[in-house]
């Protein structure tokens, strides 16, 4: 197995086996761009060190042979007086995980060869910037010395010497090193000298790092396999740190907060890569290096460009500049905010560097998700004090709590609480408290730190580079601008803007603007499947039509029951003997409702499932409630707990509700289908031509939908004869027992359409409850039990098989049988997939979800077609 490939032998291709990192910058090479020269050590190789714990004799032998070729192609060699070979060694994964793996630069100086450094360059200050550099991170990756014990010393001798380490002397930097290998004493570490060595230690490391809790984090956030490993990136160095024609820097080929069509990104002046990432200084826009290397600034526009349509995407680049010559040392696909991401996939497609189908694909259902962002209410912010301001590094809105520390914001988040993580820059070990926050500020860094780059990952609003911000962590106080903050004050933070407020901001949604519009539009010309909505309520509704739902899968008609004056009604029909009057009234409100419901609808199909659940969810509880009601209904008190005794039910969602009811209590479901009859007729007789869709719910046996469908049918003839009208129509039934899957062909004979109600489903194919998963499902996912919550997520191979069984029995009896989902698990992308492949017409799921549905069903086609 080779373990091994030079830059010159990979290609973009083969990120499986080089990491996104190493492909990329073996297309580079391959496209003759300037990458200093390298190679890549394979995920493969990863694999099977953490699998085995050793670092064999042939992975060895590989990486000495690649080391000899490097340095026969840049003539440097370890240890030279004259030629010096230093190298980085960097992860490189299949999915970009940035920050979350270890780097090491610098590699293979020495307590000798940093003066042959300094000789070779003739600058003291740079070898030895190089070697204090190399010695904090070998420290830190390799040997898990904490990286405060290298800080304190740097800012103790800062201190002493009364400047930044960047303008130390050759004298001061040679003192640092020195209380930087008594740290390594201190840990009972010594720092090799043997660049073989330090090389071998490095690769280690950064194939250990792979399982580190950050990383493991990153990828359970971003459904990212653990398995595949990472790559370990050998590259010869180049050196921003080198003068004032030298440099680091980010730049992204379009705007990733905005997606506007502009070289961006950063850079700083005689800096090394991590100086940008990490936000130890503050950078300079891109446009600075225009300045002062105004033909470097034109190859890197140039190179950007080229980098953009030869990937068809957004590209975040990476770059040292040394003595005036630009290196590339990483392309990716950028992160982006969802705005930005919509705005790109779009612009691209009208520029003919994309098409329709990869601007679908390129969109990742969390990011139309973060599209809805909250934004503040306009006429608030008005009257916000303004408290400070920064970059605006992820848009969107939020409001919470200060904290300083990651620890903290997951204590407070655990506890409902809701956070704006402040730091004065974040680091990866900070990831599970970015991840709770609600928003992160960060005093130093700028638009391509890593507080930026993970918080638009994340879709998580943040401010970055607010040096008006001054920390006291072990205070736990902030000063900004003559004001002292403390922990548990409220701020809200306007990542669009960059602003910081004091107080409470009220937020609204954002507006859908019109990129959602065309890729959503373009998701519909390429759909196979139907999204619909569930949806009862006028709110509801219109919220699910405006995000383009063609339908609404389930309207559940026991929502319209609880206003006061409807559960009045809806406890006289259960508790009274005036059940003809109850009921008098109750259709009365379901005929306002239903019409109302198909003026909003129009045209498009509604399925209005009847009365579901059970009656003692109507009841009143408690002694006072049952006082009140007691009075309301003329009876006395003995009489409704009478009542309520009699109706309560040791396994009520197992017991007298669904169909049941409308086996033992006709009445209730005549009244529902006649409220839904004649607001159709009515629309009818106004012009507007609805089909009503009725659903009988919780069926187990043919024989009960046969029973309660012929009462529906009669009761439906008869309306038709006395307003002297027929209209279409059709009476279906709800899939959500085990048996109704068993035996759907012969529900088939009977039923006009079907709908799969997967939440119940789920309750009694697995035994669980669905109010009380919450209470174990933590423990079942931690311990490997149950990867998902079955809820939220199907069951591909208990309850999916269920669903295909039925849909496939269904099916043979009527082929053209409409068929669609209307759990919780139809706005789920993963579940859709599953959905589409067994044949389902359409999905129904919460109005929030249907433009996420929109999305996947359009993937999902794309992929089938592939």
């Amino acid at each position: 197995m080779k373990n091994v490939y030079s830059f010159a032998e990979g290609n973009a291709s083969m990120k499986s086996l080089l990491g996104g990192k190493g492909a990329n910058l073996a297309e580079m090479t391959r496209l003759g761009l300037p990458v200093p020269p390298g190679f890549t050590v394979t995920t493969e190789a990863c694999m099977s060190f953490l699998e085995t714990g050793v670092y064999n004799e042939a992975l060895r032998l590989e990486i000495e042979q690649a080391i000899r070729a490097l340095a026969r192609e840049t003539g440097k060699t370890f240890n030279s007086s004259n030629h010096l070979l230093l190298v980085s060694v960097r992860s490189g994964a299949k999915f970009s995980m940035p920050g979350m793996m270890d780097t090491i630069l610098n590699l293979g100086l020495n307590n000798q060869n940093v003066t042959a450094l300094a000789k070779m360059t003739d600058n003291y200050i740079f070898a030895y910037d190089c070697y204090r550099r190399l010695l904090q991170m070998f420290g830190d990756v390799v040997f898990a010395i904490p990286k405060s014990q290298f800080d304190a010393q740097i800012s103790r001798h800062e201190l002493k010497y009364d400047k930044n380490v960047s303008d130390f002397s050759e004298g001061e930097f040679i003192t640092l090193i020195d209380a930087f290998h008594q740290i390594y004493q201190i840990n009972q570490r010594v720092f090799p000298q043997d660049p073989y060595v330090q090389l071998e230690y490095a690769i280690q490391a950064v194939f250990n790092s792979w399982n580190n809790h950050r990383a493991k984090v990153y990828r359970a956030l971003n459904q990212i396999d653990d398995n595949l490993g990472t790559a370990v990136n050998i590259q010869s160095m180049v050196f921003g740190n080198s003068g004032q024609r030298s440099g680091t820097g980010v730049a992204f080929t379009r705007n990733p907060s905005t997606g506007e069509n502009e070289l961006f990104g950063e850079f700083l002046v005689n800096a090394q890569g991590e100086d940008v990432v990490a936000g130890l200084r503050t950078p300079q826009p891109i446009e600075s290096i225009q300045q002062i290397m105004p033909t470097v600034f034109d190859e890197l526009q140039k190179i950007a460009r080229l980098l953009e349509r030869h990937y068809r995407d957004m590209q975040d680049l990476e770059f040292t500049i040394e003595h005036g010559k630009l290196y590339l040392l990483q392309t990716r696909n950028g992160k982006r905010s969802a705005k930005a991401a919509l705005k790109i996939a779009v612009d691209l497609v009208s520029e003919k560097i994309s098409t329709k189908e990869a601007a679908i694909l390129k969109i990742n259902p969390d990011e139309i998700n973060q599209l809805l962002h909250p934004i503040f209410v306009e006429s608030e912010l008005k009257k916000a004090t303004l408290l400070a301001s920064g970059l605006p590094a992820s848009p969107g809105a939020a409001v919470g709590k200060i904290v300083f520390t990651a620890e903290r914001a997951k204590e407070l988040v655990a506890l409902g609480e809701k956070v704006v993580l402040v730091r004065r820059e974040t680091s990866p070990e900070d990831i599970e408290g970015m991840l709770a926050a609600e928003a992160i500020v960060t005093t130093y860094g700028g638009m391509t730190s890593h507080a930026a780059v993970v918080a638009r990952g994340m879709g998580t609003c943040c401010v970055t580079g607010c040096e008006a911000a001054k920390i006291e962590e072990a205070q736990k106080i902030v000063r900004i601008n003559n004001q002292l903050l403390t922990e548990g004050d409220i701020v809200s933070i306007d990542g669009t803007t960059g602003r910081i407020y004091i107080g409470e901001i009220e937020t609204e949604l954002s507006k859908i603007d019109e990129n959602f519009q065309k890729l959503m539009q373009w998701c519909d010309d390429i759909a196979k499947v139907k999204v619909y909505a569930n949806a009862e309520t006028v709110l509801d509704l219109r919220t699910a039509l405006d995000f383009g739902a063609k339908g609404v899968g389930l309207a559940r008609t026991e929502h319209m029951f609880f206003g006061v004056e409807r559960l009045r009604a809806m406890r006289q029909w259960i508790l009274t003997e005036q059940k003809s009057e109850a009921l008098a009234q109750l259709i009365l409100f379901q005929k306002a409702d239903f019409y109302q419901m198909f003026k909003l609808t129009k045209e498009k199909p509604m399925i209005i499932r009847l009365l579901d659940p059970p009656m003692h969810e109507f009841l009143p509880h408690g002694y006072r409630e049952i006082q009140k009601v007691a009075e309301e209904l003329s009876l006395t008190v003995a009489e409704v707990e009478q009542s309520v005794a009699a109706l309560a039910e040791v396994n009520p969602m197992l017991g007298h509700r669904g169909v049941r009811i409308g086996v033992t209590a006709p009445d209730i479901y005549r009244m529902q289908t006649t409220a839904i009859i004649q607001s159709a007729i009515k629309h009818w007789r106004e012009g507007l031509e609805i089909i009503p869709k009725i659903m009988i719910p919780l069926i187990a046996e043919a024989s009960e939908l046969k029973l309660v469908k012929q009462q529906l049918i009669e009761q439906i003839q008869t309306i038709f004869q006395a307003k002297n009208i027929e209209i279409p129509y059709e009476i279906g039934t709800m899939i959500e027992l085990p048996r109704a899957c068993l035996v759907a062909d012969q529900l088939a004979e009977k039923a006009d359409f079907f709908s799969f109600g997967t939440n119940d489903l789920t309750q009694m194919t697995y035994g669980f409850s669905r109010d009380d998963i919450g209470k174990f499902i933590g423990d079942y996912q931690e311990k490997g039990l149950l990867a998902n919550d079955p809820f939220q997520v199907l069951d591909i191979d208990g309850v999916g098989r269920l669903v295909e069984m039925a849909v496939q029995k269904g099916r043979a009896i009527e082929p053209n049988l409409s068929i669609g989902v209307c759990g919780e698990v139809g706005g789920n992308p993963e579940s859709i997939a599953f959905f589409q492949k067994i044949g389902v017409n359409y999905v129904s799921c919460s109005p929030y979800r249907v433009p996420i549905a929109r999305l996947t069903v359009a993937k999902e086609a794309i992929h089938r077609l592939s």
